[in-house]
């Protein structure tokens, strides 16, 4: 779906800059064709990403902030967009896809959650390595302020190592939770055109209310 959503727009693609690529995991099952910038605060997940797409440019820079002097045919925002908190950091972001759109150029971006439909819950799930390791996880998420822009997620990792050894790992994150009009408001307010668009999934959960943006 993220790649037919890349293409609507009204300029061929042929430039991709994925903004907070992270492992490179979604980069991976992106056209081939395109010549694609993966940019991470993080060094490490760019070395992951490196790995899984060596055909890629990997550069370290934030989404807020990121001025390359440069400009593609295509923006691509995923789950990294949570961490976003306040509509300032969102108004950041959008300054950045402008100043890297072409005229005509498309922008998508995926936050896991929108105010409008957010539900408090619960997931979990695991997997086993042959080689003995393992892993389980719980996460829960709710909304401590529903007058606010953020709401809370808890992760519980227990890891079993070869050796047969166990660790438990607990992690706290806020991640932003936006109204539909305030997206919306937010990318035209930088002088982008959005609306937003219903996911289309075959996975056991919700669909995402994603944003497609023109510049």
């Amino acid at each position: 779906m993220i790649a037919g959503l890349l293409q609507t727009g009204s300029r061929p693609v042929r430039r991709v800059l994925d903004l907070g690529s992270g492992g490179g995991h979604v980069a991976s099952h992106l056209s081939p064709g395109w010549e694609m910038t993966l940019v991470d605060l993080s060094p490490q997940m760019l070395e992951v990403s490196a790995s899984l797409n060596p055909d890629c440019e990997h550069l370290v820079g934030d989404m807020r902030t990121l001025r390359l002097n440069r400009r593609f045919d295509a923006v691509l925002v995923h789950d990294s967009i949570d961490y976003l908190v306040d509509e300032d950091e969102v108004s950041a972001l959008a300054a950045t896809v402008v100043a890297h759109l072409e005229p005509g150029g498309i922008a998508l971006m995926l936050p896991d959650h929108v105010k409008d439909f957010f539900e408090p819950g619960t997931d979990w799930g695991g997997s086993d390595s042959p080689d003995g390791r393992g892993a389980r996880y719980l996460e829960w998420t709710w909304d401590p302020d529903p007058h606010d822009t953020w709401a809370q997620a808890e992760y519980s990792f227990v890891l079993r190592e070869v050796d047969g050894t166990v660790r438990a790992a607990h992690e706290s994150h806020r991640f932003g939770l936006f109204s539909q009009t305030q997206w919306v408001g937010m990318l035209e307010d930088a002088g982008l055109s959005a609306v937003p668009v219903l996911e289309q999934t075959e996975e056991d959960r919700p669909p995402r209310t994603l944003f497609v943006a023109q510049r």
